[in-house]
């Protein structure tokens, strides 16, 4: 088996366009090597780069994001688990984080998102006076602030 590919070798185990290959090049995402002659070959691990770039990019973290992310793996050597395990600890926190507030939105999308204001009725009770407002800009509840607890009054004594 072949140790370096050649750039339409790794377009076809990608499923990468050349150009879009020469892309993640350019944005130093790969760092190829080349041969007496000038052609670009890729190592094997340039599989697992580009597979991760291509996930990341779907769950919607840029270019230079993801460059950074991998600008923690090792130069000049092939990546081993150990690395890639060190550069994943951090974007595991991140996606954590991520999914819960996905779960969360999706959860509150037709109810309160505090406030967005989807329900006047529950706005009343669960921010009355906009205190949503007094906490920051945008969707206070959803991104992690809590409303206040909501006052029971008192009921009246008998006589």
């Amino acid at each position: 088996m072949l140790r370096e590919l050649t750039i339409g070798a790794l377009a076809r185990r990608t499923g990468l366009s050349v150009s879009a290959i020469r892309f993640y090049e350019e944005r130093g995402l790969i760092h190829p090597g080349r041969n007496a002659g000038g052609q670009r070959r890729f190592a094997r691990s340039d599989i697992r780069r580009l597979s991760f770039v291509l996930i990341a990019q779907r769950l919607g973290y840029t270019i230079n994001e993801i460059a950074a992310r991998l600008a923690g793996l090792p130069d000049g050597r092939v990546p081993d688990a150990d690395d890639w395990q060190v550069m994943a600890e951090g974007f595991r926190t991140e996606l954590d984080a991520r999914i819960a507030l996905m779960q969360e939105f999706r959860d509150k999308l037709d109810g309160c998102i505090g406030c967005g204001c989807l329900s006047l009725k529950n706005c009343a009770l669960y921010n009355p006076e906009d205190r949503a407002a007094t906490k920051g800009v945008g969707p206070r509840y959803l991104l992690g602030d809590r409303p206040a607890p909501i006052q029971d009054t008192p009921a009246p004594r008998a006589l």
